[in-house]
């Protein structure tokens, strides 16, 4: 799945207000990992959000050598999006039984414009976590992140062909025919590894 690096024209035009990200909190994601998506209950498919993102490259090499890109969710819809949260991901899609996992091999981090610091995301071998948001987004609001990643060598290659990707999602929490559930959407692109 390719993903949006551009805004749509009518999404273009609109003004877009960012979130400083550095005083923000991070948003309580618990009770909404709990809820279902809205699309699986026979809500909508999301048509809240308009990401984008930059500097993605198309492949990389393994190495110690860090791919920096930035992403932006924008809330494009009417209403305000309650319970918000955001987080990020490099990993790849496995599509066959045997097929292995990138992610223990990669590194991810954001950048904390408050501390001026990149900070390490990984939950147990998974190159991912949570990354500091508001908790709501107004309409017309962005939330604009700088991540970078990175494959270290020792990932089997040869046999297995990576489809990976390096997303920033945003999710928000959303009522549809009187239940509570999720509506998220990524910024962020696929890529490739290439051997040396």
């Amino acid at each position: 799945m390719k993903i949006r690096r551009a805004l749509s024209a009518s999404a273009a035009t609109a003004v877009l207000l960012p979130v400083a990200l550095a005083a923000a909190p991070v948003a309580q994601a618990a009770p909404a990992e709990q809820m279902p998506p809205c699309h699986e209950i026979g809500g909508h498919h999301n048509q809240a959000f308009v990401g984008r993102s930059f500097g993605v490259p198309q492949s990389i090499t393994l190495g110690t050598q860090w791919n920096t890109f930035n992403a932006t969710l924008t809330n494009t819809s009417k209403k305000e999006m309650k319970s918000f949260s955001l987080s990020a991901k490099v990993s790849n899609h496995v599509y066959n039984p045997g097929e292995r996992y990138l992610s223990p091999y990669a590194d991810l981090q954001y950048w904390d414009p408050a501390q001026k610091a990149w900070k390490t995301l990984r939950e147990g071998e998974v190159a991912s976590g949570a990354v500091p948001a508001p908790k709501t987004l107004k309409p017309r609001e962005s939330v604009h992140v700088q991540l970078r990643f990175r494959v270290r060598e020792g990932l089997p290659l040869g046999d297995q062909a990576y489809d990976a990707y390096a997303y920033l999602t945003g999710t928000f929490v959303d009522r549809y025919n009187g239940m509570d559930c999720t509506v998220s959407d990524v910024a962020g692109d696929t890529f490739f590894i290439r051997q040396k």
